[in-house]
């Protein structure tokens, strides 16, 4: 048996597959995020180690003391600042941190050639430029660094002594030389660091060591290999079987992530398109991100008075309109294509007669516009896809996917477990290193459960209102 950890943003999940690939066994424990100032998510390290090690402890003591091998997946670009001691010296920097955007700006000034070594674009929620902001604004902690480490391998660190992290997870540093798929020391220098600050860099499947005795001891497995494992959307695209050129997937979680396979590394840095490593050896990926998915609809569910999100999904889809009202998603500023922190929400069109599941409609069909912009931005890169497969919590409501199979004009393909995706991939990863099989042989297509496919009628409607819905913030950005 084999199991794959997922350290997201809101929970830890851990799931066990057997050598059929099946789960036979999963849980999680939630995590709390700190935002002590505007634009700033932070989170304690030692929390992760915490839900991590509860909910591995949760799977039963039969299944644990099988275990063949580790599979780690996460949340990526976060800063994880260690001493000579391996002590966080302060509270991790996350993803969705938009404090640095002075410094983004600062970076792509003085450094032109950056885009050409890493094939993304300097954004806020990338690792690099929290440590330009940590230089200038915390100066004495910045001196005090030891290593650096992503989330995930804060895990690793922990329970195996082992500084090591994987080409996907490390693509979103702007520390990697994605094409080569190696450090690039003329990046790291711009962030005044050596490359001896960070973690060796393995391909997904590459053992990077053995959990320790203690640690075996502790959560009750054998003392097994760790895998490099891969960055949470490259895991959950292997857990959903994407992993073949122009395969893709589309994640609806607290971020949504449009994903495809590439041979090729294919960047467009100018509209803010991730070109990154796939965590599979010789293949590409690139990611239209934007930062508010399901996230939004459970807060505009929250705000308009819905007991759960579950039900104002339904109250949209009884309402099966909008009532012309639009909603811009952005309620954590914006990356593709936009790359703008300061990008804000919106709703336009509210009237006396509009109602509450009219709101929550628009903001279904906000997230799915969202969506189709970055799809644009993926395209003029040359990304090609015929049939999208959902993951994430999103994926629960088939009438969201309706819209989005419109907005996009794509063929929505669902599948059984399609909420494992990341932890799954991590295991298939553990499942590959440890036994020597190729992925292919590993991670098989889930059944599927239902194939949403785009409507004419629909799709002509959607495309015209996405034009309205496009102009709102290109007419109103100057406010934010």
């Amino acid at each position: 048996m084999y199991l794959g950890l997922d350290l997201g943003t809101s929970s830890v999940k851990v799931i066990v597959i057997d050598e059929d690939g099946m789960t036979v066994a999963q849980s999680s424990c939630s995590l709390s995020i700190s935002r002590p100032h505007p634009l700033w998510s932070e989170q304690n390290p030692d929390d992760w180690l915490r839900a991590a090690e509860e909910s591995i402890l949760s799977i039963p003591k039969e299944i644990r003391q099988n275990i063949q091998g580790i599979g780690l997946s996460g949340q990526m670009h976060g800063a994880v600042l260690l001493d000579k001691k391996n002590r966080p010296l302060r509270p991790a920097i996350l993803w969705n941190d938009g404090r640095s955007f002075k410094e983004c700006r600062e970076i792509e000034l003085n450094n032109p050639q950056l885009r050409s070594i890493t094939g993304n674009q300097v954004m806020p929620g990338f690792t690099a430029p929290k440590i330009t902001w940590l230089e200038k604004h915390e100066p004495k902690i910045f001196s005090l660094i030891h290593k650096i480490l992503l989330p995930k391998d804060y895990l690793r660190l922990i329970w195996s002594g082992e500084y090591a992290t994987d080409t996907s997870d490390a693509s979103g540093t702007l520390w990697l030389d994605v094409e080569k798929r190696i450090w690039s020391e003329a990046a790291i220098n711009i962030s005044k660091l050596s490359i001896e600050q960070l973690p060796k860099v393995f391909e997904g499947h590459e053992i990077t060591g053995s959990i320790s005795q203690t640690t075996a001891q502790r959560l009750g497995i054998p003392q097994v290999p760790i895998v490099a494992g891969a960055g949470d959307q490259a895991a959950g695209a292997i857990g959903a079987s994407v992993i073949k050129p122009n395969d893709a997937s589309l994640v609806l979680g607290t971020s949504g992530v449009l994903f495809i396979v590439t041979e090729g590394f294919l960047p467009n840095t100018k509209e803010g398109v991730h070109a990154f490593c796939h965590a599979l050896p010789n293949k590409w990926h690139q990611m239209a991100v934007i930062l508010s998915a399901a996230s939004a609809i459970d807060w505009v569910a929250n705000l308009t008075g819905f007991i759960s999100p579950e039900e104002a999904y339904r109250a949209a889809e009884r309402k099966g309109t909008s009532d012309d009202v639009m909603f811009l998603p952005y309620l954590n500023g914006e990356r593709t294509p936009h790359n703008d922190p300061h990008a804000k929400a919106m709703l336009h069109g509210l009237q006396a007669t509009t109602d509450k599941s009219a709101i929550v409609h628009a903001a279904l069909e906000g997230v799915a516009f969202a969506l189709t912009d970055g799809y644009e931005a993926l395209k003029k890169a040359g990304g090609l896809c015929e049939s999208i497969s959902v993951i994430g919590g999103g994926s629960r409501s088939l009438y969201w996917g309706k819209i989005i199979a419109n907005c996009l004009d794509k063929t929505l393909i669902y599948r059984n477990e399609a909420d494992t995706g990341p932890a799954k991939g991590a295991a298939c990863l553990a499942f590959s290193g440890v036994r020597g099989n190729n992925i292919e042989s590993i991670s098989k297509p889930l059944p599927i459960k239902q194939v949403i496919e785009p409507e004419k009628n629909y799709t002509e409607f959607y495309a015209q209102k996405f034009q309205r819905w496009q102009s709102l913030y290109q007419e109103t950005k100057h406010f934010n």
